[in-house]
């Protein structure tokens, strides 16, 4: 499911969860304790990939669909638990993106602390308006964190999905690498970021992202009722429905 190399005290994480890294709770949860253990261990900092072509293809609709009411219930918190748990690793995480990083693929390389994307054919966005869902607080609180300003609206709203070189403009990224050179690259941006002392580290950068932990306490029980009924609806489930049967028509 997810693959731990040592390269010299860096921690290269492979996601390797079917062949598209698709985000369901199984997922959400190992690779919340993977990065936990990782953050605990004498590792100086993390690398996150994917495989193939794929860094990954964000949330899997068709077990979102088939699972209804109650696995929703399971699985925006584990998604909360995951993306708060990257965001907030007190270890440099880089995020070396191999390929296409759709929706939730797209949040995990934002919560990067720097984010290198291969050049090519390679796409990223968050597509969740498009699909038919709104987005947890925790989710669209770190995309404003780390999407430039003049374009956040754009990203959430058009749905779009970008190339290396339209989502660095946009601050989805922030730097574009040849295929071969990606782990290359990533392990060096880690290596200068792990020369940094630990506890220094992770005293500045818990500074840098406080008002996104503040803004993410600060939503109302309400909200979250709101978002899980959304979530829930008929409504949803028929978007949903749609985006899949369309998609798939197209592969």
């Amino acid at each position: 499911m997810f693959a731990v190399e040592d390269k010299n005290g860096i921690a290269l994480l492979r996601m390797q969860y079917g062949p598209a890294n698709a985000m369901d709770v199984d997922f959400c949860t190992a690779l919340t304790r993977k990065i936990q253990t990782l953050e605990k261990s004498s590792s100086r900092a993390i690398v996150l990939t994917g495989q193939n072509r794929i860094f990954c293809a964000g949330v899997d609709l068709p077990q979102l669909l088939a699972g209804g009411r109650d696995y929703v219930q399971r699985f925006l918190p584990a998604l909360d638990v995951l993306l708060e748990t990257l965001f907030f690793c007190s270890k440099p995480v880089i995020a070396a993106v191999n390929g296409h990083a759709i929706a939730g693929g797209c949040l995990l390389t934002c919560c990067a602390d720097q984010r290198l994307m291969v050049d090519g054919k390679a796409q990223i966005g968050v597509a969740e308006l498009r699909v038919g869902v709104p987005f947890p607080a925790v989710a669209l609180e770190i995309m404003r964190a780390r999407t430039s300003p003049d374009s956040f609206a754009e990203v959430i709203l058009k749905a779009a999905t970008y190339s290396a070189q339209k989502a660095k403009a946009r601050g989805l990224i922030d730097e574009i690498v040849e295929q071969e050179q990606l782990l290359t690259e990533a392990i060096a941006a880690a290596e200068a970021l792990a020369s940094v002392r630990s506890a220094v580290f992770a005293f500045s950068k818990q500074q840098i992202r406080q008002p996104v932990r503040e803004a993410i306490d600060s939503r109302s029980k309400l909200q979250e009722e709101e978002l899980f009924a959304l979530w829930e609806s008929e409504e949803t489930h028929a978007a949903v429905s749609g985006f899949v049967e369309r998609t798939f028509k197209k592969v």
